[in-house]
């Protein structure tokens, strides 16, 4: 019996999620045209479907959407929940050395494939 992709045999689902941050008052906050700051923050959830999953992580990033008062001037802001970018079930056991995404990338040169490649010391933000 085939088993269907879209659910994890063992639980677990990775996924990213955007928030983008706003001072609360500014005008431009539905301009499509402004820029902010945005964030894609990638979490696991443990879930039976990927729809359970899909409803985890919604419930995980706007926890995080509260206004609070940001900065030495105390100006009303917070983080909009933008969606969802990315949803896929693991397919291995979480355990070290497991994989738990790939991503094929067809007919690309190798000096590209080469850019995308960081040195150890490269990583640290």
């Amino acid at each position: 019996m085939a088993h269907d992709k879209n659910v994890s045999p063992v639980g677990w689902y990775v996924a990213s999620y955007l928030l983008r941050f706003i001072e609360i008052a500014d005008d431009f906050n539905d301009d499509p045209e402004h820029r902010f700051t945005a964030w894609e923050n990638t979490v696991i959830v443990r879930a039976s479907s990927l729809e359970e999953a899909y409803d985890r992580v919604v419930a995980i990033a706007t926890s995080e959407t509260a206004p609070y008062k940001g900065g030495s001037q105390a100006v009303p802001v917070r983080w909009v929940f933008e969606g969802i970018s990315m949803l896929l079930p693991i397919y291995e056991a979480l355990e070290d050395g497991a994989e738990i995404i790939w991503q094929e990338h067809k007919g690309t040169k190798l000096k590209n494939i080469r850019k995308w490649v960081k040195g150890r010391t490269e990583f640290r933000q």
